[in-house]
């Protein structure tokens, strides 16, 4: 792809990220740049503004580009989003001195099969699998087509290195350093009994790893999949598949960016 000397503002409604980007607009276009009012799949950069969560919108919103993305942050943890909204002079400074790299990360796909079609989908952070209405699930879960438990419990959640820090380090999940292309499958609330054995702890699994989840055919009405904070719905749920993407999202990061320097700061 070509780029231009665009770039494009992504941000939400709440007023400190409107005239975040406002300020910043007048800063790119002082610079010689463009910033156009709908978004641009021609552009260099996109600059979402808003907190991990207006991050996360904007990538499914226009559908993963293969544009370099980097977040302002005017919510409240900002794991994904680097910058902060005095540091854009600096920033920007940064950027156009090419103090920069690009850090490309592997989304998580999901193939997800009902008794009457399959539709995929993806995610940055996480997939999780889990009951409807708080019911309990039983699910039987294979990794490269050999069968490794018969869980039982609210769900399992799988999630990549970058997701690691999100809803997967909330339930227990490991922390991973995203320079680690895994996946990590974490168990919520999961029941061991002489009933039902399952495991109580997360497994971190390799790059190339294939985990099929069947349902008990009676449950199969009583799952849903959420990818990212966002429920998709299926009647008749016979088989779910997840998988390391190919596709690679970049992520700007300027060089002096450390992420246990992050973690440390963002949660201890």
């Amino acid at each position: 792809m070509t780029y231009k000397k665009i770039i494009n503002i992504v941000h939400n409604s709440v007023r400190f990220s409107v005239d975040t980007a406002k300020y910043l607009k007048g800063k790119l276009v002082d610079l010689g740049y463009e910033v156009p009012d709908e978004f641009d799949e021609n552009a260099e950069l996109i600059i979402s503004i808003g907190g991990d969560g207006s991050f996360l919108r904007a990538l499914h919103k226009y559908h993963f580009p293969d544009i370099p993305i980097i977040g302002i942050n005017t919510g409240h943890l900002g794991f994904f989003t680097e910058v902060n909204p005095d540091e854009i002079d600096y920033f920007l400074q940064q950027y156009t001195s090419e103090n920069y790299f690009i850090e490309e990360i592997s989304p998580i796909e999901a193939t997800i099969c009902t008794r009457s079609n399959c539709i995929e989908v993806m995610s940055i952070n996480e997939i999780v699998i889990k009951g409807d209405r708080s019911r309990t699930l039983h699910l039987d879960m294979s990794v490269n087509n050999n069968l490794i438990q018969r869980f039982s419990g609210d769900g399992i959640l799988v999630a990549t290195s970058t997701g690691s820090t999100a809803y997967n380090y909330s339930v227990g999940g490991s922390l991973v350093d995203p320079r680690l292309d895994v996946l990590q499958v974490t168990p919520l609330a999961p029941i061991n009994t002489n009933a039902y054995r399952s495991f109580t702890s997360s497994v971190i699994l390799p790059s190339d790893t294939t985990i099929t989840v069947n349902p008990e055919y009676r449950f199969e009405n009583s799952i849903v999949v959420v990818t990212d904070g966002e429920e998709h719905r299926h009647a008749a749920i016979t088989e779910i598949t997840l998988q390391l993407s190919k596709m690679k999202i970049k992520m700007l990061k300027l060089k002096d960016f450390d992420f246990w320097g992050k973690v440390i700061k963002k949660f201890l």
